[in-house]
């Protein structure tokens, strides 16, 4: 009777525990993609619209206009708010970063996880510190050093700075993921007749590939969403500014309707959104990457 009882409460407690599990997903998928949905459907409206039903969950075939991107992507020139340039600048300092970043870290992480010397297990914790470090802080400084380089105002010099922020966090991350690959392997390479660099060429970059598909999204990530150190560097150079930058520019002007401030941020958000789904399975792999391996 005992156990009769115990199966029955597990059997409940498993089909409650599932029923919430749902509840809980449900939960999150509704305060995660109503804002977005919300702020897709404003950038699909006119403004007049929007102003009759600013409640209404759904736009009518007969308001739905797509002329709110095409006042976003069009050129000031063209009386439009110059988006497709502020795009291009984005991908161009945020691939950028992604490429210098993980040229440095690589190593980095290779050096901290496989080769012996003295403070090597404080290395880690110390590149871990330094990420730490608020970005107001070092604001300041970075941009008096890169103006006397005459950095201030360039993409170039932003990437720099973007590299200097993410390459602490991008070792730690990737470091997590060599020190579960056996060494067992390189030595095999070695007995081969591969050097070191040949056996990183050809044996550790293709096994860590899923953790460095995460790491270079994390950078991407960070690269395109910043706005702090964009603004200070770019603020006097409206043709090079990002993407994050024009969508201020956006939220603070009075006279722009806010259909035309929603659609930069679909702008903003869709490329971000696209590469994350195209790099779902390398990124879930990457992210579980660091746990210890049977």
């Amino acid at each position: 009777m005992t156990r009769k009882t115990a199966l029955t409460r597990a059997h409940v407690e498993e089909r409650l525990f599932g029923v919430l599990r749902w509840c809980v997903i449900a939960f999150l998928a509704l305060i995660t993609l109503l804002p977005f949905y919300y702020m897709l459907l404003l950038s699909v409206k006119p403004i007049d619209a929007l102003l009759l039903d600013p409640g209404s969950l759904w736009v009518s075939a007969k308001d739905f206009t797509l002329s709110t991107y095409r006042d976003v992507l069009r050129s000031t020139g063209e009386g439009g708010e110059g988006f497709m340039r502020f795009l291009l600048n984005s991908a161009l300092v945020s691939l950028g970063t992604v490429v210098l970043t993980l040229l440095a870290a690589v190593p980095g992480a290779y050096a901290i996880s496989r080769l012996k010397f003295f403070g090597h297990r404080q290395v880690s914790a110390l590149f871990l510190a330094v990420y730490l470090f608020p970005a107001t802080l070092l604001a300041v400084p970075l941009f008096v050093v890169f103006a006397r380089m005459g950095l201030s105002s360039s993409l170039v010099g932003l990437a720099i700075v973007y590299v200097a922020q993410t390459v602490p966090v991008s070792i730690y991350m990737l470091k997590n993921y060599l020190v579960t690959i056996p060494a067992s392997i390189e030595e095999a390479a070695a007995l081969d007749g591969c050097t070191r660099l040949q056996t990183v060429r050809k044996v550790i970059l293709p096994l860590t590939l899923p953790s460095l598909m995460a790491t270079g999204l994390y950078v991407f990530m960070i690269a395109w969403n910043e706005f702090l150190f964009a603004l200070l560097f770019l603020a006097a150079a409206p043709g090079k500014w990002t993407v994050s930058l024009g969508l201020a520019q956006l939220s603070n002007g009075v006279e722009v309707p806010k259909t035309i401030l929603m659609a930069g941020s679909v702008v903003l958000t869709i490329p971000v959104v696209l590469l994350f789904f195209a790099a779902e399975r390398l990124l879930t792999e990457g992210l579980t990457s660091g746990a210890d391996k049977s």
